[in-house]
């Protein structure tokens, strides 16, 4: 019913402020009963982080960052979803206008910088949906104006763990001054250890919730050598790969907007953040899963990511464009890509890091 709106739907919210026509689509989905997706084909099940997922395709974070939509969401076909970024104490953000559209790039420029109802409110909306089925996640950071950033990401594990199923360490936003300084060495280990050991002390007596740390496209080699070498020492669950861009391809064709400050996702940022996950890939060597994000905007992609090293894909901008069909879209693509090469999921995990790190 959804789908079948959507091209009506797009010619009206695109036709607005790119905000203001988010606030209306988490409206309107407010007003959706949470009914159960559609039973996946078997051959779409993913077994990781010590659970079974019904299907790979999951939505970013950043759509849902105030926690209000998550089981009207997974009522689209979602395999999952990753609500947030949620941070301690609520914060505005930066001021408007801080989301653009790059139509003919299908491309978003956002520097929305971490705005949110704060962790109490998430944790009153996430707590209202216990017991619910579905794999639910929330991305977490920090307050701009924290003295102790790292306090701030344990007092966000301690107060959503065991509410959701995994939480990811958002280190990579470019949005927030300073954060991605977290990414190096010594703050990360601190940070990652720091994380740890709260989620450890939330989760006693109860099921683990897992840790997954997100990074950055833009960062060197030798960054995400360390990178990589401090999460499997801290014991990080999974990595995400990756946030948006500070970049700015050359092939962008709407070059005005693309002078916006701002973290750029959707289609230019495939090819960058595909190579830094099948780099990541050949680092982690099958010790951690990876979630595979950015560019994800057909079936072909989201494979594409699976070949490069993704157990599991996210998208958000795609959306935009092209309407919550998608995910049935890349569902249905999968199952034929897998019927037509006669394999599996786990099989093609990873199974061209090599070349995608090298061609990029």
């Amino acid at each position: 019913m959804i789908s079948a709106l959507f091209p009506l739907a797009k010619t009206v919210l695109h036709a607005i402020d790119p905000e203001t026509a988010h606030q209306l689509t988490i409206k309107g989905l407010s007003l959706m009963p949470a009914t159960p997706a559609p039973k996946d084909d078997p051959r779409l099940a993913v077994d990781v982080f010590g659970r079974r997922f019904p299907n790979p395709v999951g939505l970013a974070a950043g759509f849902d960052k105030q926690c209000e939509v998550p089981d009207q969401l997974l009522s689209l076909g979602f395999g999952f979803v990753e609500l947030g970024g949620v941070v301690p104490k609520p914060q505005a953000g930066n001021p408007r206008p801080r989301v653009f559209r790059l139509s003919q790039d299908e491309a978003i420029i956002n520097r929305f910088g971490l705005n949110s109802d704060g962790l109490d409110v998430a944790r009153q909306r996430l707590a209202g949906r216990q017991g619910r089925p579905g794999i639910v996640g929330v991305n977490i950071g920090a307050n701009k104006d924290s003295t102790d950033r790292i306090a701030d990401y344990a007092l966000c594990i301690r107060g959503l763990a065991g509410l959701v199923d995994f939480l990811t360490i958002n280190v990579s936003s470019p949005n927030t001054p300073g954060l991605r300084d977290l990414q190096g060495e010594a703050f990360l280990d601190d940070l990652l250890a720091r994380c740890i050991e709260a989620r450890d002390e939330a989760d006693k007596g109860r099921g683990k919730t897992i840790i997954l740390l997100k990074i950055a496209p833009d960062i060197s080699l030798e960054t995400l050598d360390a990178i990589v070498a401090t999460a499997l020492k801290r014991g990080i669950d999974g990595l995400t790969v990756s946030n948006t861009t500070v970049a700015r391809p050359a092939t962008l064709r709407e070059r005005t907007l693309a002078g916006e400050t701002g973290g750029l996702s959707g289609k230019p940022l495939f090819a960058v953040s595909t190579k830094m996950l099948a780099e990541t890939f050949l680092r982690v060597e099958r010790k951690i899963p990876l979630i595979g994000v950015g560019g994800v905007d057909s079936a072909e992609a989201a494979w594409a990511k699976v070949r490069a090293g993704a157990s599991l894909v996210q998208f958000y901008s795609a959306m935009v464009y092209k309407g919550p069909g998608l995910i049935d879209d890349i569902k249905r693509g999968l199952v034929e890509t897998l019927a037509a090469e006669n394999t599996s999921l786990a099989q093609a995990v990873g199974r061209d890091a090599t070349a995608f790190a090298v061609g990029g």
